[in-house]
């Protein structure tokens, strides 16, 4: 995580660290379907309120909104290391890791976050790094998005984020992020 850090903050990110929990309507703001897997958190029994119910099974909602916060910036460019919350069938909790990176601005594109996903493979001498297009995940501009895959076996996914996804956090420039899986990295 040290030297993944580096490689982000040589590559012009700066790190952020966002709650564990959050709203569950924040699997509408990214355009989860309802029968996503991702919806299936792990409810907190005596939360704050509705906004800090359930344990993020995505980071992306999360990075979002700082993006979002922080759009009077001409250009932003963040990651995150953090812990996603998956249900087992005993009840307990998997607790993988995810590196998130969520970038706007003049100089962002689609190639451009690939470099850093580059250069991070780079860090860690990974080889054999392949993007391939998809077009259906809901949170992700079809197009402009790729899931990230190492001799055959996916890490992570990248892109560009859906327009509606964009409205819903109030941000009119296009806004991009990767969700890379550390563990399995």
């Amino acid at each position: 995580e040290r030297q993944l850090g580096e490689v982000c903050r040589a590559c012009g990110y700066d790190g952020i660290i966002t709650y564990s929990f959050y709203s569950p309507a924040g699997w509408d703001m990214i355009r989860l379907p309802v029968d996503d897997k991702r919806r299936d958190a792990i409810r907190i029994l005596n939360p704050l309120g509705e906004d800090t119910s359930c344990m993020r099974t995505t980071t992306l909602p999360s990075m979002l909104e700082v993006l979002a916060r922080n759009y009077r910036n001409k250009s932003v460019k963040l990651y995150e290391f953090a812990k996603v919350y998956r249900k087992r069938a005993d009840g307990l909790a998997d607790e993988p890791k995810v590196l998130t990176l969520g970038a706007y601005g003049e100089d962002m594109d689609f190639y451009a976050l690939k470099g850093a996903v580059e250069e991070l493979c780079d860090a860690l001498l990974i080889q054999n790094v392949e993007y391939r297009p998809v077009k259906d995940d809901p949170s992700y501009h079809p197009g402009r998005c790729a899931v990230i895959s190492i001799d055959g076996v996916e890490v992570g996914v990248m892109g560009q984020l859906h327009p509606l996804v964009n409205e819903n956090y109030n941000v009119e420039q296009p806004m991009f992020a990767a969700e890379i899986h550390l563990d399995t990295l």
